[in-house]
C-alpha cells in the first residue's frame, strides 16, 4: 500500500522521531511505513490520519 506519510510529515514540519513518540511506535516503524516496506495496522493507520486531521485514504492509497 502506498502512502503520503512523508509528505504530511513535511507539511507539519515534524521529524520521524517526534511522530513515532506521539503515536507510541518506534522511529523504525515510521521509516518502514514511509518506504512502503510495512503496512500499518488499521488502528495505527487511523491514529496517523487522526494526528494529521485528515481521512485515512488521504494518506494511504490502496493498490493491488
Amino acid at each position: 500500500m502506498k502512502n503520503k506519510l512523508k509528505v504530511y510529515r513535511a507539511i507539519q514540519d515534524i521529524t520521524q522521531e517526534e511522530l513515532a513518540k506521539k503515536l507510541g511506535v518506534t522511529r523504525q516503524t515510521i521509516i518502514a511505513i514511509e518506504k512502503n516496506k510495512y503496512d500499518p495496522s488499521l488502528l495505527l493507520a487511523f491514529k496517523i490520519a487522526e494526528f494529521f486531521k485528515v481521512k485515512i485514504e488521504d494518506i494511504f492509497i490502496y493498490s493491488d
